[in-house]
């Protein structure tokens, strides 16, 4: 039996960078009280999400990928999560306990995602 799962890494990949970038943007006000992290910083990781996801989509729906386009993609995983621990480390004083949550789950979420694209790599070029 085949294993479809890195033909399918992409769209889990795109899916779950617009659902948490949506959220997030339509959400900002009210995590921003929930989490007390300013809304600036949501924003700026929503609409992070959201590029993010239209450039995973954009290669979900290609019959044909260059390597250097699969590259991109995992450096951008693997840059974020830095990003998302810098973030918590920044508001460690002042978020809650959902706030630090959200941003070190991003964090640890895109780095396995990373991960788990750099070692299929190859299959996801095609």
């Amino acid at each position: 039996m085949k294993n479809n799962f890195p033909d399918n890494l992409l769209w889990v990949d795109c899916t779950a960078g617009a659902v948490v970038g949506v959220f997030v943007l339509a959400l900002h006000g009210l995590l921003s009280q929930w989490y007390n992290l300013p809304q600036n910083v949501l924003i700026f990781t929503g609409v992070a999400n959201l590029l993010y996801a239209s450039y995973s989509f954009s290669l979900a729906k290609k019959k044909q990928r260059k390597p250097h386009w699969i590259l991109l993609l995992i450096v951008a995983n693997c840059a974020w999560a830095p990003v998302c621990i810098y973030l918590a480390i920044a508001h460690w004083t002042t978020a809650n306990i959902f706030g630090l949550g959200h941003l070190l789950l991003e964090a640890v979420f895109v780095g396995g995602l990373g991960y788990i694209e750099w070692l299929y790599r190859n299959r996801l070029i095609r």
